[in-house]
C-alpha cells in the first residue's frame, strides 16, 4: 500500500521504518532541504542519530509526498499542523488521515481532530497515541500503542496496517479520550522534570503521576472522554513513560527549570520541540474558563509563565486544603 509520513522528525522517521517493516511503499515529506537528503541516504542525523534506515523517497515537496496514497500519517508539532495542512492543495481520494501529535493549538484551544477537519472537512481520521518514544520504536523494542477513529472500519484498517511483530496498535473510538491524555500528560511530565531537577524524589515522583492521572481524567470525563480511556495506553501507560524516560523532551525541560535555568534558556538549546510547555497554556485557559479543578496544571503553568519558584510552586500544592482522595 502506498502510504505518505508528513514530518521528517523523531516520531515521523521512527513511523516511516515501521510501515516500510510493514512493507507498505513509503513516502516521507520534510520542510527542510538537509533533512530530506539525509533520509535519501538512510539515516537521520539531526532527529534520530545512530538509527539505521532505509533509502526513503523523501521529498520537501508536500503535494507530491501525499499523492496517490491512501494512508497519511502526519508527525507534525502541534502548533504546525494547522499551516501544513492548509498547505496541501488536495487529499488523494478516500484517503484516510492520521495524526501522531499530541497537544493542543494553542491560538484556538482546538484539539487535533478539531483542527484537522476545521481545515481539511470530512475526512477519515485517526489518530495514534500511547507510550512510544521513537528512539525505542526506531530499534524495534516492543511497543504497544492505541489508534482512536469514531469510525471503527478506520479503526481497524489502520490497526492491521500500522501492527508489526513489535508494534502492537489497540484500537479505541473515543477519540476525544486519546488526544486529551495525550496532549495533558507533556505538561505533567514538565512536573515530573522539575522533581527529578530538584533531587529526583521517588515518593513525589508517585503521588504526581498518581494525582495527575485523576486530573486529566476530570479534565477529559468533562469534554465527554470515557473514564477507562485513561486508564490505559494513551492514558496512564502514555504518563507513565513520559514522566520517566530519559527520551522525553517535556521531562527534560522541567529537569531543567528544577535545575535552576530559564524556560526561554532551555528552549534555545533544545533542536525538538516540547509540547508539553505549549499545551500548558491551553490547559490552563480552557481550566479557567470551564471552571476545572487542575492544580497541577495550574502549577505548571505558573512555573513557565508566571515566574514562580518551584520550591513555592510545590510548597502551594502541598498546602491546599485537605480532602478525600477521588
Amino acid at each position: 500500500m502506498k502510504v505518505s509520513v508528513i514530518g521528517g522528525g523523531s516520531w515521523g522517521t521512527a513511523i516511516a521504518k515501521l510501515l516500510h517493516i510493514k512493507g507498505h511503499d513509503v513516502r516521507i515529506w520534510a520542510r527542510r532541504k538537509k533533512v530530506v537528503e539525509a533520509l535519501r541516504n538512510g539515516e537521520n542525523p539531526y532527529y534520530l542519530s545512530g538509527v539505521t534506515l532505509p533509502k526513503f523517497r523523501a521529498t520537501d515537496d508536500l503535494d507530491d509526498a501525499i499523492k496517490e496514497s491512501k494512508l497519511l500519517y502526519f508527525a507534525i508539532p502541534a502548533q504546525a499542523v494547522r499551516q501544513v495542512l492548509e498547505a496541501i492543495s488536495e487529499l488523494p481520494e478516500d484517503a484516510i488521515v492520521i495524526n501522531l501529535a499530541k497537544g493542543m493549538e494553542i491560538k484556538s484551544g482546538k484539539r487535533m481532530e478539531e483542527v484537522f477537519r476545521e481545515v481539511l472537512g470530512d475526512v477519515r481520521y485517526a489518530t495514534i497515541s500511547g507510550p512510544s518514544h521513537a528512539e525505542e520504536v526506531s530499534r524495534d523494542i516492543p511497543t504497544s500503542v492505541v489508534v482512536a477513529s469514531k469510525d471503527e472500519d478506520v479503526a481497524k484498517l489502520v490497526q492491521y496496517e500500522t501492527s508489526t511483530i513489535s508494534f502492537r496498535v489497540y484500537r479505541s473510538t473515543d477519540v476525544t479520550g486519546v488526544e486529551i491524555a495525550g496532549a495533558l500528560k507533556n505538561i505533567i511530565a514538565v512536573a515530573a522534570g522539575v522533581i527529578d531537577g530538584m533531587g529526583r524524589w521517588d515518593n513525589s515522583k508517585a503521588a504526581l503521576i498518581t494525582r495527575a492521572l485523576s486530573e486529566i481524567t476530570r479534565f477529559g470525563i468533562h469534554f465527554g472522554a470515557r473514564k477507562e480511556t485513561f486508564m490505559g495506553l494513551a492514558g496512564i501507560g502514555d504518563l507513565i513513560v513520559t514522566c520517566t524516560s530519559q527520551y522525553s523532551r517535556n521531562r527534560y525541560v522541567g529537569e531543567m527549570i528544577g535545575r535552576g535555568k530559564k524556560l526561554d534558556e532551555i528552549l534555545k538549546e533544545m533542536s525538538m520541540v516540547a509540547e508539553g510547555v505549549y499545551t500548558a497554556e491551553v490547559a490552563y485557559e480552557i481550566s479557567r474558563r470551564e471552571g476545572l479543578y487542575t492544580p497541577i496544571i495550574d502549577h505548571v503553568y505558573k512555573v513557565l509563565y508566571e515566574g514562580m519558584d518551584v520550591s513555592t510552586a510545590l510548597h502551594s500544592l502541598l498546602n491546599r486544603p485537605l480532602k478525600e482522595e477521588d
